[in-house]
């Protein structure tokens, strides 16, 4: 790494011009792309809300709300907001921990429905909390969390959909199919006993969804690529259930008046030591995924803008608060649909404002016709991007490194014993000993880095020593920061004895950052370290 890093290429022509002045500009293309996403939107909001012990429609408030608010509070232009299945763990986790036992002939429904309403309080709670953040401007915060620890909660939320919503895919009769209950491990386990009594209807429609999806992709005929495969999957199970003659039960429950899905949060048990734990668990993890996917949604704009994460953060917290308000569930910036905007032509954060629309027009005109969405395939969807979040990343850390492995296996398995910020703290604390005890950090530079300033005629040299790690990157990015003025600036490392996986990935970001302002990061003085695999992102060691 000893010449700039070169920015992504641009589409020729003009960046496109976003807010009101894009709005005529790029309206066909915006309203084409916001269609698209629209209709993968669409079942995957009810999926996420059944999947979260909530009413189907609270999803549908949120994708509302994040179409045709968020985007003008926010200034990033691709970004589609709404809810996402990262946070299933957490909504349904908070769910069951203010759902009361049954008793006095109160119902499981009835009995779910105060939990639910918890759950929006601290929701409510939680948006206030990220409105703080963005205020703040605390969104540099997530600047500190290592590559390979994010990455293992990701995928521990992947199991965790997975464990849960292959036993709604199969409805075996011996579970309460519609609600499991239980840690993943266990709900792994108890997989066999759901196909042993498995509903031969649900599987043909569920396992049939996760075969369309698994093998769309390798389809390369423009007509199946084009249509996106949840659409795909909806196209198959709705036939699919009225031939089956599927019992009711096991199709999706939306009351034909859209405003009788709007509920109040119940502030009632909420500050309490429960309360204030998942209250935690909602703002740090929801700010932590979306600040995470809208860096990743900048870094794919095709024209190359970056919103500012702050504004980002503060516009979610505005949101979450309003939609939690009236029954909807907590929002992030969503990287799949934000990807499938991107790919679908969108130019400006308008298609994410007709996204919204479209979602809001279906759900007012037609809800009847969602009533006929199987349940099975809705946990197919899921199963689905559970797997996604599972897997994708396994074979990016061991091409790493072994180190980051570790990390990734260790957040993964320690969230799924327990929960994702235990399982997050735990990949920072054997990042840090890996550290000390492999790369022989000292504890003072932990995190603090060290580093001087030098000129060298126009050029500032910011001369890096001993350890540059994920923990002490935020004094480093903070002082290159401040050469703002600057037009070129050159980081030498050739004076650290290591230099981690983290680092060497956001230096790459802010290089491309500042070729964005016609600007150059030079990175040199790695000629003399060896990395600890082949990829171009793996951490340095110095050569004795």
């Amino acid at each position: 790494m000893s010449a700039s890093i070169s920015a992504s290429s641009r589409p020729s022509g003009p960046t496109p011009v976003g807010s009101f002045a894009g709005f005529k500009t790029y309206l066909t293309k915006d309203i084409l792309s916001g269609f698209l996403v629209f209709l993968i939107a669409l079942p995957l909001c009810l999926a996420i809300s059944k999947a979260s012990g909530c009413p189907p429609i609270a999803g549908i408030f949120t994708a509302i709300m994040g179409g045709i608010l968020a985007p003008f509070l926010s200034n990033s232009e691709l970004t589609i907001k709404g809810p996402a299945a990262g946070m299933i763990p957490i909504v349904a986790g908070t769910v069951a921990a203010f759902t009361p036992a049954l008793a006095g002939g109160m119902t499981e429904q009835e009995a779910m429905m105060i939990g639910y309403k918890c759950m929006l309080a601290v929701g409510v709670v939680a948006g206030v909390i990220q409105i703080l953040f963005g205020a703040l401007r605390l969104g540099k915060y997530a600047e500190f969390f290592p590559v390979a620890a994010v990455h293992g909660m990701l995928a521990a939320i992947g199991v965790i959909i997975m464990s849960k919503q292959v036993h709604v895919m199969l409805l075996g009769k011996s579970i309460k199919a519609h609600h499991p209950h239980g840690e993943a491990f266990e709900l792994l386990g108890r997989i066999p006993e759901s196909v042993s009594n498995i509903n031969q209807s649900a599987a043909i429609i569920g396992l049939g969804v996760l075969a369309i999806l698994f093998i769309r992709p390798l389809i390369k005929l423009k007509i199946v690529q084009v249509i996106p495969g949840p659409v795909w999957a909806m196209l198959y199970a709705i036939p699919m259930s009225f031939y089956l003659k599927l019992d009711t039960a096991y199709l999706l429950n939306l009351d034909a008046d859209m405003t009788k899905g709007f509920h109040q949060p119940d502030f009632a048990r909420v500050f309490t030591s429960t309360g204030f734990g998942w209250i935690i668990m909602f703002a740090l993890i929801g700010s932590l995924e979306s600040l995470l996917s809208a860096k990743a949604v900048d870094l794919l704009d095709p024209w190359q803008r970056r919103a500012n994460l702050s504004r980002d953060l503060l516009a979610t917290g505005l949101a979450n608060t309003m939609v939690a308000m009236i029954g909807g569930l907590p929002m992030i910036s969503e990287i799949v649909r934000s990807k499938a905007n991107i790919q679908n032509g969108a130019h400006t954060r308008w298609s994410n404002f007709w996204h919204g629309t479209f979602l809001l027009v279906m759900v007012a005109s037609i809800p009847l016709y969602l009533n006929k969405i199987p349940l099975p395939a809705l946990a197919g969807l899921l199963v689905y991007t559970g797997w996604n979040l599972a897997t994708q990343d396994i074979r990016h850390m061991w091409e790493i490194g072994k180190g980051q492995l570790v990390v990734f296996l260790t957040t993964l398995a320690v969230t799924l014993g327990t929960d994702l910020l235990i399982g997050v703290g735990a990949g920072i604390v054997i990042k840090i000993i890996l550290h000390v005890v492999a790369a022989k950090v000292g504890i003072g530079n932990l995190f603090r880095a060290t580093s001087h300033l030098e000129q060298h005629g126009e050029v500032i040299v910011l001369k890096v020593e001993k350890a540059a790690i994920f923990s002490n990157w935020l004094g480093l990015r903070g002082r290159l920061l401040t050469l703002s003025e600057h037009k070129r600036v050159t980081v030498d490392l050739s004076e650290t004895s290591f230099v981690d996986h983290s680092v060497i990935k956001k230096l790459q970001e802010m290089a491309q950052d500042w070729r964005l302002e016609n600007r150059e990061l030079l990175v040199t003085g790695l000629d003399k370290h060896k990395p600890v695999s082949n990829h171009p992102e793996a951490a340095r060691l110095k050569m004795a």
